[in-house]
């Protein structure tokens, strides 16, 4: 779980910004990572819904629109594959830091839905590499390095919590 100080900073942001933010998001992961969503194949027009279990935001990626939306939780209906966890969690599954299926049997996250969708998602993201760090830091000028620092701060030390908090 976030630290409860995050969590009611990031509690009040109005669903628009919250949209942009993801959105540019995707589409500075897909300019990096172009073949992100290809491993998904027949799987790529299903609707994924991500509801970090401590933010009061969800978010339904469209693989083949290539877009985000964001939404309070429970609000994004018709979704074919819904995956609910800590935000950390979640990030750390994306970028392979963490064991899916030791958060899953474990019950730290809950899949609901297509399961199918959800495995080739697993694939498609384990292939692409991802480090949210790195990917999402400005790619030069003087905010480059300061913002990755705090960026691979903030990774490595909610990750230590959340694995220290389940053993």
């Amino acid at each position: 779980m976030l630290p409860f100080p995050i969590q009611k900073l990031l509690s009040p942001v109005p669903l628009p910004v919250a949209g942009r933010v993801a959105q540019a998001s995707l589409r500075r992961m897909l300019h990096l990572h172009p073949m992100l969503f290809d491993r998904l194949g027949e799987f790529a027009g299903r609707l994924i819904v991500f509801h970090p279990t401590d933010l009061d935001l969800e978010f339904g990626v469209n693989p083949r629109q290539r877009s985000v939306r964001a939404a309070r939780p429970g609000g994004i209906a018709g979704y074919d594959t819904r995956i609910s966890g800590p935000l950390v969690l979640l990030l750390g599954l994306a970028e392979g830091r963490l064991d899916g299926d030791a958060e899953f049997f474990g019950r730290q996250i809950t899949v609901e839905g297509d399961m199918e969708t959800a495995l080739a998602l697993r694939n498609a993201v384990e292939d692409a590499s991802l480090d949210f760090a790195t990917d999402l830091a400005p790619r030069r000028g003087p905010l480059r390095q300061p913002v990755w620092t705090v960026l691979d701060w903030a990774r490595t030390a909610l990750l230590a919590r959340e694995i220290a908090q389940w053993n």
